[in-house]
């Protein structure tokens, strides 16, 4: 049996449809199920995000088990919240539940949403507020704007007109605390049994999910009992898996995939333990720019070089119009780069903020006019760089804020003009040392701050430079930190910083 368990309704098409995928299971000799879970569609009781999925999805494995056309063997498919309830059905032990197919599934829900590391997303409460009720909400008339710059945060959802408490929830307990640990998985996820089959996007803003759990449930001791781990990513958004365009850009007819296909391949080869010869790589990644396929046995793949790029500037690096220089050479006695940021006046994290897709391909050059935020370019690339792993940022800064955010942001300078982001992180700095604990900062205290800007694969061409942002906001991404150290999500007065 096919299973899926989702928050979106059996009627709703994301991801595919229902009636499609069924006909196509059925056709290929298996029982397809599909379940409002628990508080949607026609499922009773009160929808809690993530609360009850493992035990709910535990308990419809066996229901299942125990029925008359069931050979007591079950997988799930499904993407996003559909990814998560795979995952925290795993986290039970069942052992009829045989193998997985997440996609685009998020990391433990205070590390990439609804909270990432201390940092409010505003699209977590607009994805509530979609949901709030047995049926999908509409929301196109809803000023979610408004509710994005409202001040305190935590007042989000009174501005739409509900009452979330999932949201009160999350806001108020901006720390890792005892309520995070008891809504996570990914430590769980180590003792499972199932085979898996991650997949995602470059542009999913829930990548880091996928990276993450393959990674490290590869990196548990191999016996040849060990169940098989696949990672495939390719040049999608969260909601265009297996699709070759992102509005205007073409990634070419190899970034198609046939995703009830790679599904049944995968579930064949799970449950019937066929002999398929030389076993594909673990690992199966889309190189942008060249627009090809390339492989290997871990991620990141083994062949990679971490090579560190510096800043450079001569203290003018505001803005794309300034001064900053990004190369491989370390600086020397260079004055730092300075800004002020202004929590009522935050930089946009793109053009366009959607709450079912934060962030994509964006071209982000009219951002970079403003003069909080610090621009530094490489060099016009006299041949092809590819760039194809994870990415992070160290940075060294001072603030005169008891707590600020940093954002890095990693991006491609076309010759055309077009700056398009490749990927990005954020860190607040009352967590820089974990987000289960507060430090607020000293007067001009300079620190070190590692952000983490997830990863991608791409060829950039010749003529093409490689570009890096930093500022101390993304709006629409992020709540704006308002710099004054009070309660995260709590305070309404903006401090200059």
């Amino acid at each position: 049996t096919v299973l899926t368990r989702s928050c979106y309704t059996k009627v709703a098409r994301a991801f595919g449809g229902n009636r499609d995928r069924a006909a196509f299971w059925t056709a290929n000799s298996y029982v397809y199920m599909t379940q409002d879970v628990r508080g949607r569609g026609d499922s009773d009781g009160a929808f809690y995000p993530l609360r009850h999925e493992t035990e709910d999805g535990s308990d419809t494995i066996d229901w299942i088990a125990s029925q008359p056309w069931s050979n007591g063997r079950v997988v799930m498919i499904g993407g996003s919240y559909p990814g998560w309830t795979q995952l925290y059905a795993a986290c039970s032990g069942n052992s009829k539940l045989v193998a997985l197919v997440p996609m685009v599934t998020p990391a433990d829900p205070d590390r990439g949403f609804p909270l990432s590391h201390g940092m409010i997303m505003p699209a977590a409460g607009a994805w509530l507020a979609f949901l709030d009720g047995h049926t999908n909400q509409e929301l196109n008339e809803a000023d979610l704007d408004c509710a994005y710059r409202h001040q305190p945060t935590i007042e989000f959802d009174r501005v739409l007109g509900r009452s979330l408490r999932p949201w009160r929830d999350w806001v108020t307990h901006a720390r890792r605390d005892q309520y995070w640990h008891g809504l996570a998985y990914q430590n769980r996820l180590l003792e499972t049994s199932q085979h898996m089959l991650h997949v995602s996007g470059w542009y999913d803003d829930c990548l880091s999910g996928a990276l993450e759990n393959f990674s490290r449930l590869t990196a548990r001791r191999r016996t040849d009992t060990a169940p098989m781990q696949r990672l495939l990513v390719g040049p999608w958004l969260h909601g265009t898996i297996g699709q070759r365009k992102i509005g205007d850009l073409d990634y070419g007819e190899a970034a198609e995939i046939d995703l009830n296909k790679l599904q049944l391949e995968w579930f064949n080869t799970c449950l019937e333990a066929r002999n398929i010869g030389q076993p594909p790589a673990a690992v199966r990644v889309f190189m942008m720019g060249r627009n090809v396929w390339i492989e290997g046995a871990t991620w990141p793949l083994p062949q990679t070089q971490y090579i560190p790029f510096y800043l450079h500037s001569q203290g003018h690096a505001n803005s794309r119009n300034g001064d900053g220089v990004l190369d491989v050479e370390p600086p020397l006695d260079e004055p730092p780069d300075e800004f002020t940021y202004n929590p009522a006046k935050p930089v946009p994290y793109s053009p366009n903020v959607d709450f079912k897709q934060v962030g994509g391909p964006d071209d982000c050059a009219q951002i970079e006019l403003r003069n909080d935020v610090l621009v530094y370019t490489g060099p016009v690339l006299e041949a092809p760089l590819v760039i194809c792993g994870p990415l992070r940022v160290k940075l060294y800064a001072r603030t005169t804020a008891r707590d600020t955010d940093w954002t890095a942001k990693i991006l491609d300078v076309q010759p055309d003009g077009k700056v398009i982001r490749l990927n990005d992180g954020a860190i607040r700095a009352r967590f820089r040392n974990g987000h289960d604990t507060e430090e607020f900062l000293s007067p001009d205290e300079v620190v070190c701050y590692d952000i983490d800007c997830w990863a991608t694969c791409i060829e950039l061409q010749a003529g093409h430079r490689l570009r890096l942002e930093i500022s101390s906001s993304a709006f629409g991404k992020y709540d704006v930190n308002l710099n004054g150290g009070g309660a995260v999500g709590r305070e309404s007065e903006p401090h200059i910083a």
